[in-house]
């Protein structure tokens, strides 16, 4: 079993893709701007420490209903909030959470993944990296909008959207009305406490799996 210190980190795999990524200048600066504006103003907060997490079901990636509070019953959460299989930081962050995985349920915890893909697309996801925990898909983006994380992309940034990205998000929300989750990350206690967070518009950076994992142990999820 590794200790948080033992695991690789993930920030610093991030910084790298981040570095290889080749981009215009202009839509860096422009995709930047608008997020940090968004974040400035306060517009998704995101759920605090100490705060209940509001319940949710939602269908896996096989179509199978999956209730938080009923996870929750079982031992602490991590719930994270990524794009969608489009973004490569997202798929880099869930692969290293599945990395820790062991340690994660050594520790008497549960991991849980939601975006607003449909479940085909959380299905693909799933097998394309080898996860072993939940990936639930949001659809309505119900659960995004009660976490206080959902937010509609700026009309700037949608220019210096990858082609990718663009066929992506209008698979997914086809009314043309693009809105995403702020890659978040809640530790979240048997009882439905939020005990550790994470929300950043810097789509580039994440949770340590590490982190997450100490919370856990401070929770006391793990009985050894």
């Amino acid at each position: 079993m590794a200790t948080e210190s033992q695991l690789p980190s993930l920030n610093e795999i991030l910084a790298a893709k981040a570095a290889s990524v080749q981009r215009p200048e202009e839509a860096k600066q422009a995709i930047n701007e608008a997020f940090a504006e968004i974040e400035a103003a306060g517009l998704v907060p995101g759920i605090e420490i100490g705060e209940s997490a509001p319940d949710f079901v939602l269908p896996n990636a096989v179509g199978e209903k999956v209730r938080l509070s009923e996870r929750l019953a079982e031992g602490p959460v991590v719930l994270i909030f990524y794009r969608g299989s489009w973004c490569p930081y997202c798929n880099l962050e869930l692969a290293a959470y599945q990395r820790a995985l062991p340690d994660f349920q050594a520790a008497g915890a549960r991991l849980i993944a939601v975006s607003p893909q449909v479940p085909d697309d959380a299905l693909s996801m799933q097998q394309k990296h080898n996860l072993a925990y939940d990936v639930l898909s949001d659809v309505d983006q119900e659960a995004l909008s009660a976490f206080r994380i959902r937010f509609e992309l700026p009309p700037e940034v949608k220019p210096h959207l990858l082609d990718e990205t663009v066929a992506s998000l209008a698979r997914q929300q086809p009314d043309g009305r693009w809105s995403l989750p702020v890659p978040a990350t809640f530790v979240i206690d048997s009882g439905g406490v939020v005990r550790a967070r994470y929300v950043s518009m810097n789509y580039r950076t994440r949770m340590e799996p590490s982190e997450a994992l100490r919370a856990v142990r401070d929770i006391g999820g793990n009985t050894a």
